[in-house]
């Protein structure tokens, strides 16, 4: 289990670097959207008909034109403002170029505000989370009205779940693993999240009934901001007289091209594009403390001594260091670095390390013996009322795993972005980074079993000494033997700190 912990801290690690470059556009653009009109309504300055053409009308004459190597055809003012303005893209990652200083200040600004909200540990960063949890469902709501209004938003809403739905894409292997790792990204599993923040909660707290209601909620949301995407990107089909398909994009095409063109199109754009890139920031956020909290809490545990009662600089030097890994990201060929660290870190590792999860939960731990945990916990519960988690545990849930991850490494396409291949040494770094997180795994495996005392059934399928509630008063009689308590020392039981270790923690 510790072999796969510490593929889960160091898949955080990664994941949190390309995140927080991500909430750097969310803030350069919520930014670049407090003046009128918008900066990507049109080419302004920023554009050339030397250097661009297609959809663009030209309102300033310029005969100068930024620097770049890209070979484009038909962009519109959204498209070449991502590019050129925003990320000042090279023409690929082998060209690295300098760093985009305002998406390196930006950047910065969004490691000070996750410094600021997770310093003081659970309690601060508990607290802004009432914000920026909430929030986002304000602005969904605000832009679903809005959107369903619009002239043209049916034809979106038909596209998204209609007649004009593309459901062949349901045959591609790219587009379930896209899937499958989008619905552990929302929900935090596999990188830790979830299992970190939940180790706050009380003993006795009912984790099937939150389990039940994160996860209903989370698939609801993102069916209710759907509605709001495409009922604009339906209304920008109309405006362009073209079919919605060829309006609809994927990835940061969506956040950074698609909706903002189409907020350019509606009456007070700057506000509808305030709203939606700030809805971004603290979604953005949300998961970045999840990440944060994943290293920090788990640096703690492995070493209370040293980082208990500095939990402040802790936080800061994680920041810091996140900040400075994610340098390159803000780079002229920082997107491709983003996209690279997405497919590698972003998609597979989340699937095998899920697949090690619940094998270990379920196999190697045993699924009765995890029931038996979580019955001390929320109660003792029927046979009924476990059979549909033993089903999960057990056949369901470890074969789609298989089945969408053998797929999807069967029909590996090597990434792009904007067209542009990766080199080979760049498809080489990502393997790399995969196996940089992977490795983990067998390493400490190997070293646990050289280390183990006993047959190796034993050290398998029986729990350590250090398995059991932390706390004395909620051990009962499971785990109350000598086995357990032979190896505590009693001194150090008026030391525990119950508003710093979570009482539920194993």
């Amino acid at each position: 289990y510790k072999s796969v912990g510490i593929g889960t801290v160091m898949v955080s690690l990664v994941i949190s670097i390309y995140y927080n470059t991500i909430i750097a556009y969310s803030l350069y653009y919520m930014f670049a959207s407090m003046q009128s009109p918008l900066p990507w309504s049109d080419c302004f300055s920023w554009a050339d008909s030397n250097c661009n053409t297609g959809q663009c009308n030209l309102t300033q004459e310029n005969t100068t034109c930024p620097p770049t190597n890209i070979s484009v055809g038909m962009q519109s003012p959204t498209e070449q403002y991502w590019d050129r303005v925003a990320l000042q893209r090279s023409s690929s990652l082998d060209e690295t170029g300098s760093i985009v200083w305002h998406l390196a200040l930006c950047l910065l600004l969004s490691s000070v505000i996750v410094t600021a909200a997770l310093i003081r540990g659970i309690k601060s960063s508990g607290k802004v989370v009432y914000f920026t949890a909430t929030f986002p469902y304000v602005v969904i709501i605000i832009l679903l009205v809005r959107g369903v209004t619009l002239e043209g938003a049916t034809d979106g809403i038909d596209y998204y779940i209609g007649t004009q739905s593309n459901l062949t894409k349901l045959t591609e292997a790219e587009v379930w693993k896209d899937a499958a790792t989008q619905i552990f990204y929302s929900l935090s599993i596999s990188w830790g999240g979830v299992i970190t923040l939940s180790s706050y909660n009380n003993f006795h707290n009912n984790m099937v009934k939150d389990t039940l209601i994160v996860t209903i909620t989370n698939s609801a949301t993102s069916v209710l901001a759907g509605f709001a995407i495409f009922s604009i990107l339906g209304h920008m089909a109309h405006i362009y007289k073209l079919p919605v398909d060829e309006v609809v994009t994927e990835g940061f095409g969506l956040a950074f091209i698609a909706y903002p063109d189409a907020l350019s199109k509606l009456p007070i754009s700057p506000l509808w594009s305030v709203l939606f890139f700030f809805m971004l920031l603290t979604v953005g956020l949300d998961s970045q403390f999840g990440g944060i909290e994943v290293i920090t809490t788990s640096l703690t545990d492995a070493f209370p001594k040293v980082f208990k009662s500095k939990h402040g600089l802790l936080t800061l030097a994680t920041t810091c260091f996140l900040y400075l890994l994610g340098l390159p990201c803000v780079t002229e060929a920082g997107i491709y670095w983003v996209t690279l660290i997405d497919k590698f870190a972003g998609s597979w590792v989340l699937l095998i390390l899920a697949f090690f999860e619940i094998v270990g939960v379920s196999l190697v731990y045993g699924g009765n013996l995890f029931i038996k945990d979580m019955e001390m916990m929320i109660g003792k519960r029927s046979f009924g009322f476990w059979l549909w988690w033993r089903a999960c545990w057990f056949f369901i849930s470890p074969c789609i795993i298989s089945v969408i991850l053998v797929w999807s490494v069967v029909t590996f396409v090597p990434p792009t972005y904007g067209g542009v291949p990766y080199p080979d040494w760049g498809l080489a770094l990502g393997w790399c980074i995969l196996a940089f997180i992977l490795m983990w795994i067998p390493l400490v495996a190997v070293y646990k079993l050289i280390k183990a005392k006993g047959s190796l059934r034993e050290f398998l399928c029986t729990p350590s000494e250090e398995w059991r509630p932390y706390l004395n008063v909620h051990r009962g009689e499971r785990y109350s033997d000598d086995r357990y308590l032979q190896k505590r020392n009693p001194s150090n039981t008026l030391e525990v700190d119950v508003n710093v270790i979570s009482s539920s923690r194993l």
